[in-house]
This record gives C-alpha cells, sequence and structure tokens, in this order.
C-alpha cells in the first residue's frame, strides 16, 4: 500500500467538491450548452448560472466540439437540429475522443419521434428532452445525468463496488446519523508476492474474487444495510451496523480461509505457499494469501467524523496483521 486508507479518504473528499448538494444547488458543475438558437441558447445560459452551474455557449456543433475539447465540461446539453454538425454528430465524436468520451450529453429537441430518440441513445446520449421544457424538469434531469456520472466515477474499475468518494460519504452518514455502527478495513497479506509470482492478471482476479466474497459474506449476515467499498489494491472496507461487526469479521475470515488456496495453482498450493530464491540463492516461503481486519466500532466510544473511525480502523488491522499469523482481526476496545 503506498498510501493510508485514511489519507486516500481525505483526498477522494477534497476531490469530490460540493457533492452534498445533488438535490438542491449544483455543486459549481461545468455545462457547456450547445444550441444555434441564440434565444434558446441564452435561456439555458441565465437558467443553468441562476442554478450554480458554470456555463459556456456554443452555437453550432462545430464550434461546441472544439470548446469540449478545449476544457472537457461535466455535462453538455446540445440541441439536435444544428447546420453542419447536429447533434447527434456531435455527440458521436464526443464519444469517440477519449478527451471527451466520459461526458454526460443531454439532447434537446423539438421532435419527440421515438425513432429520433431512439437515435439519440444508440449514438450515446444519457437522455432526450423535447421542447419545449419545462425549467424545473430539465434541472432535475441536468441533475440526475450528473449524479450517475458522478457515482460512475467513484466506484473501483477493477471490483464494480463503490471507491473512496462513496466511502468517504458513507462513514461520515454513519457519524452524522449519531446510530451505533462499526467499520471494518480489510487488507490482503501475502499479496504481493502473489501477484508477481503469477503475475497482474491472476493478482487482479485475487482482487475481484475478494470483492465478491465480501459482497456475499455481507449479504449473508447484514442484508442490504452493510456497506462495501474498494479503497483500491488490496484494501477494502465494509461499514454496518455495531452489533454484528465481529460475526461479518469471523465469517469473512472463515470463507477467505476456504476458497483462497483454489486460486493457486498445485505446486504452490501442496507446498503451501510461494517459493523465491534470493539473490543470494536462499529460498523463501511465501504463505498462502491471508485477511486481516481491524474493527472501529461505537459501542465504547463516538466518532464525529470520518476520518476518526478511519485512523481506528487503520491501527487496529496493521494490529491485527502483527500480532496473528494467518487470517485475523481486532477490534478496538477503548474507551477514548
Amino acid at each position: 500500500m503506498s498510501k493510508g486508507m485514511g489519507q486516500e479518504l481525505a483526498e477522494a473528499r477534497s476531490e469530490r467538491g460540493n457533492a452534498d448538494g445533488l438535490f438542491e444547488a449544483s455543486g459549481g458543475e461545468s455545462i457547456l450548452v450547445v444550441d444555434d438558437d441564440p434565444f434558446i441558447a441564452r435561456l439555458l445560459e441565465i437558467e443553468l448560472r441562476a442554478a450554480g452551474y458554470d456555463v459556456r455557449v456554443a452555437n453550432d456543433g462545430e464550434r461546441g466540439l472544439e470548446l469540449a475539447r478545449e476544457r472537457c465540461p461535466e455535462l453538455v446539453l446540445a440541441d439536435v437540429m444544428m447546420p453542419n454538425m447536429d447533434g447527434f454528430e456531435l455527440t458521436r465524436h464526443l464519444r469517440m475522443d477519449s478527451r471527451t468520451a466520459t461526458v454526460s450529453v443531454i439532447m434537446l429537441t423539438a421532435r419527440g419521434l421515438s425513432a429520433d430518440k431512439l437515435e439519440g441513445f444508440a449514438v450515446g446520449a444519457d437522455d432526450y428532452i423535447v421542447k419545449p421544457f419545462d425549467t424545473p424538469e430539465l434541472l432535475a434531469r441536468i441533475r440526475g445525468a450528473l449524479r450517475r456520472s458522478r457515482e460512475m466515477r467513484a466506484q473501483s474499475p477493477l471490483t464494480g463496488l463503490p471507491g473512496n468518494v462513496r466511502i468517504a460519504d458513507e462513514i461520515e452518514q454513519r457519524c452524522a446519523s449519531q446510530a451505533p455502527f462499526a467499520v471494518l478495513y480489510a487488507d490482503l497479506d501475502h499479496f504481493k508476492a502473489y501477484n508477481d509470482h503469477y503475475g497482474f492478471m491472476r493478482g487482479d482476479e485475487v482482487i475481484q474474487a475478494t470483492a465478491r466474497l465480501l459482497q456475499d459474506v455481507a449479504m449473508d449476515v447484514a442484508g442490504e444495510a452493510a456497506f462495501v467499498g474498494h479503497v483500491g489494491g488490496d484494501d477494502f472496507v465494509i461499514v454496518c451496523e455495531a452489533d454484528i461487526a465481529a460475526t461479518l469479521a469471523e465469517r469473512t475470515i472463515e470463507r477467505f480461509d476456504a476458497q483462497i488456496a483454489q486460486l493457486y495453482d498445485d505446486a504452490e498450493r501442496e507446498r503451501g505457499g510461494i517459493e523465491v530464491v534470493s539473490r543470494r540463492g536462499e529460498t523463501q516461503l511465501y504463505p498462502v494469501i491471508t485477511i486481516s481486519i481491524g474493527v472501529a466500532t461505537t459501542e465504547r466510544r463516538t466518532y464525529s467524523h470520518y476520518a476518526e473511525a478511519v485512523a481506528v480502523a487503520s491501527e487496529m488491522k496493521s494490529y491485527a496483521k502483527k500480532a496473528h499469523e494467518g487470517s485475523s482481526w481486532a477490534v478496538d476496545r477503548r474507551t477514548s
């Protein structure tokens, strides 16, 4: 691990911006309006600026594409019927360019035919609004598109689990609610030796298998009330109710130890790990991957900020890793 969990989550928190106001005011997200009707373009600019967005305007598709490539917005609001380059072609170009491929696109059109909507979605549009539109509805559609885009960016691309932004949010919401909760920080031991020996593709399979196992255990023990996130690398977080933390940790270790050997080749499985010859010619055995879990819980103390719970969970994970051989977990029982 190149960074501590607390540092990664703190950085993610600072990068997130004002995401708490998703359903009210905007967090200053950038929107590019592309419409050849000056009246409509100006009206949209006024309404969106009043809602708190950073707005730029282009009066045709070609200029819109230029502006998007110069500084990629978070959302493009594009009219379909424009000269030179219509909204469909503009969206195609945006999706083909790596600099703009992930931008959200909402199309505006005076035609409400199903064929037009299907074509818009086929070229990569995220939503489709028919003119004349209701401003509150338009703003709601924009907020929805930006929220979905933000959630996608907050996911781990390897596991599909919520990433650092969502982890920080989840823990902070639990702190604010003052309801009992626990944070479990899980970390794999001896993973580097496995990754070096078998290669990154096999290493990714271990990470993905661990993600599925954590989700399955969390669902079995806590149902939908538990939250599972992927900090990055071989680090994971589970947030759950305080009274089930011990059961969740024990079940996770039990299932992990029962399944991990299946991801080794026969020779290493029989040997009990991976043998590595050092530069001195000495043979060192790296045991089969194990999992260490640190638990921070509100059973004996309270947390006013997510960083406090993160720091304690990380500390207990390190303790579990050093104090015990094999998979283990440790819970903080201090009262202050």
